[in-house]
């Protein structure tokens, strides 16, 4: 698991292959640390995404959630010079710098409930639910899990798409910080899990401000210096201070996205199939 005591700096040796799933393009890359998943600045919703995964993937990691480890992946302007695909060499041309990267877990694969649901335990799917109501996370659903099956064990991955609140800062008031988010009704995990309370206040107290504070610190200047922050109006200690704000006053009580998770939960789980009825 990745620590939030330190992000190390990896340079970026060898792109080794695309992983074209989603809009993103991101790619196995060999660094001098060995193989990282690679997200880059330069696809899909840019820094802001790197961003959203950096701090997911730390909160998951500070409340003993299993993450691939994280880095900080520098791309250099020489990197994948040669690339064939233009496609690629785009996003890599517009993704010198910092990037971030997730140990890339060979042999993985994706988390089916059906195949292997009983490799998740109630209390750890309770928690996982739990998060990614916090983090706002729409991209945990049966379509696409962002779930990874490794050596029997469940693994997090790519929170790029949560904290979709900061793409549109301007709109954010205190009635959205504190929203409950519905969309936690497509959770893939949410039928097997327990009811949210169970963990709420556990989980919430685990965190609190110096943890949150600390986290979002970690973010480098490199991401946070990118246009999307500039655009923003936003210092990277401005921009800082906004997502510890975010992320506080989402976790006061009381917490209206661990309510409507666990009614949700109940819906679910009294939903009836339709019947269909058979052609003549």
């Amino acid at each position: 698991m990745s620590s939030t005591n330190s992000l190390t700096t990896l340079a970026a040796q060898r792109y080794v292959q695309p992983l074209r799933e989603g809009g993103s393009l991101p790619a196995i890359v060999d660094t001098d640390d060995g193989m990282f998943v690679v997200k880059f600045r330069g696809a899909g919703q840019g820094a802001k995404a790197l961003v959203a995964e950096l701090i997911g993937g730390m909160l998951a990691d500070a409340l003993g959630l299993p993450v691939p480890s994280l880095a900080l992946v520098h791309v250099s302007e020489t990197f994948g010079r040669s690339e064939p695909d233009p496609e690629i060499g785009e996003v890599l041309r517009k993704s010198h710098g910092i990037n971030v990267g997730l140990r890339y877990l060979d042999g993985a694969f994706n988390f089916d409930a059906t195949a292997a649901g009983d490799l998740i335990p109630i209390s750890l799917a309770t928690r996982i639910v739990w998060l990614d109501a916090f983090l706002t996370n729409p991209d945990r659903t049966a379509r696409n899990t962002n779930l990874m099956i490794w050596e029997r064990s469940p693994w997090l991955i790519d929170h790029g798409a949560a904290l979709y609140a900061h793409h549109d800062w301007q709109s954010v008031d205190t009635a959205r910080m504190q929203s409950p988010f519905p969309l936690v009704r497509d959770h893939v995990l949410l039928t097997h899990a327990d009811d949210v309370s169970a963990v709420d206040a556990g989980m919430a107290a685990t965190l609190g401000r110096d943890v949150l504070t600390d986290i979002v610190a970690r973010v480098p200047d490199g991401l946070l210096e990118d246009d999307a922050y500039r655009a923003d109006g936003d210092t990277p200690a401005a921009a800082r201070a906004r997502y510890v704000e975010y992320l506080t006053t989402r976790l006061a009580a009381p917490r209206a996205f661990a309510e409507t998770a666990g009614r949700m939960r109940a819906e679910r789980l009294t939903d009836v199939p339709r019947q269909r009825t058979a052609r003549r």
